[in-house]
């Protein structure tokens, strides 16, 4: 009896917080533009490892002199971690370097496919959206 009382709880619980994880996560094309590739290259100033998505936010200097902070999103943590990436990969204050796509809403944000680290290795940045060969010019 207490079995069963258990395995409804937990499907009951399942079924209960499944609509929010789908919500939470979103598809590559829902918020960037594939057609829009971008380099940026800026200064850390902040990193959230957390799931779905870590986000990578760069001081980028623009030709007028204005600075601008982005938002850049990389991919799932496990996935970073397996090419090689760990939460010291990048710190406050790195230089660095990001290949990929900007948000379709206007704001400073990208989708990042590839991202030159400050020991000049240009790494896979786990990206739903592709892959980034042929990096645009700065903004």
């Amino acid at each position: 009896m207490k079995c069963t009382m258990l395995r409804i709880l937990m499907l009951s619980s399942a079924l209960f917080l499944a609509p929010a994880l789908v919500i939470a996560h979103h598809s590559f094309a829902d918020q960037f533009d594939a057609d829009k590739k971008i380099t940026l290259k800026g200064i850390v100033s902040k990193v959230e490892w957390a799931n779905p998505h870590i986000w990578i936010f760069l001081d980028v200097k623009e030709e007028n002199g204005k600075v601008t902070n982005w938002g850049v999103e990389g991919g799932a943590p496990n996935i970073l971690f397996r090419n090689g990436w760990r939460k010291d990969s990048l710190k406050v204050g790195d230089v660095l370097t990001v290949e990929g796509n900007k948000s379709k809403d206007g704001l400073p944000r990208a989708n990042a496919n590839r991202v030159t680290l400050p020991d000049g290795r240009r790494v896979f940045a786990g990206s739903s959206g592709g892959d980034s060969e042929n990096p645009a010019p700065t903004p």
